[in-house]
């Protein structure tokens, strides 16, 4: 059985299921004789990648369901969906943290605490899917409607169809919008200073601040703004590249 896979998909399966469990214990530690970290003290680059990583690996698939909530036929599915995006769209994403970090542990029971970091990338998720289901629903708007009739002749259900067909095309198209807001996700991870947790922008403020470095804030901040732009511009390029891969050769 899976021996049918391709081998790309057994990778990249494999990669999905073991990288996350290794690299929570190399950052939290805790095992194979590693100190235990805990994630309040996590920050840099190292943070920063993290948000970025598990807000856009959270935040895709969540934002695919919403957008075929939204198109639903199913007018409670629909009105959930749409108020999940609408609300989500319309409140800025400081707001959000700020919301998951104060607000949220009045309303928890007594003695129950969430992980600050747990907090921050639940918003995150959150916040970054109501602006994928849009994006994607976008790309699912520009299907030729002969694409769903093909797709219902050839007896396949709503599901098959959506997986098979609609979609494919879809996620083609809108791969720009979608890589425009994981690179917006990736600079918006500076936002989590408003939590108490330090991102590379805010170890390089807080560096700046000690007496040992007086003088080098410049520096600093290109150097912050350097990486950001290779990670940036790093996102883009793959997005091209991926345009490339994936055209059909049908023009308009």
């Amino acid at each position: 059985f899976i021996s049918k896979f391709p081998r790309k998909a057994v990778y990249g399966i494999t990669f999905l299921v073991i990288y996350p469990v290794v690299a929570f214990y190399l950052l939290h530690g805790g095992a194979f004789g590693l100190t235990n970290v805990p994630t309040s003290q996590w920050g840099g680059l190292m943070l920063t990648l993290v948000i970025a990583t598990v807000g856009i690996v959270g935040a895709l698939p969540l934002g695919i369901l919403l957008a075929l909530g939204r198109r639903s036929n199913m007018p409670a599915v629909r009105v959930v969906c749409v108020t999940f995006i609408e609300f989500w769209r319309g409140v800025p994403l400081i707001t959000v943290l700020f919301m998951s970090s104060v607000m949220l542990p009045l309303f928890m029971p007594e003695g129950m605490n969430f992980d600050k970091l747990l907090r921050a990338l639940i918003g995150v998720i959150l916040f970054q899917s109501a602006y994928i289901a849009e994006v994607v629903r976008g790309g699912m708007q520009a299907i030729p409607k002969g694409q769903y009739e093909a797709a219902s002749a050839m007896g396949l259900g709503y599901w098959r169809s959506m997986g098979l067909v609609i979609l494919p095309q879809a996620l083609k198209m809108v791969i720009p919008g979608i890589v425009n807001t994981f690179i917006a996700l990736f600079k918006d991870t500076s936002l989590v200073i408003i939590i108490g947790l330090f991102d590379l922008l805010n170890s390089v403020k807080q560096a700046t601040a000690d007496p040992a470095w007086l003088g080098m804030a410049t520096e600093g901040y290109v150097f912050a703004a350097l990486v950001f732009w290779i990670f940036c511009f790093g996102m883009s390029r793959y997005s091209m590249h991926l345009e490339r891969k994936l055209d059909t050769g049908h023009k308009r």
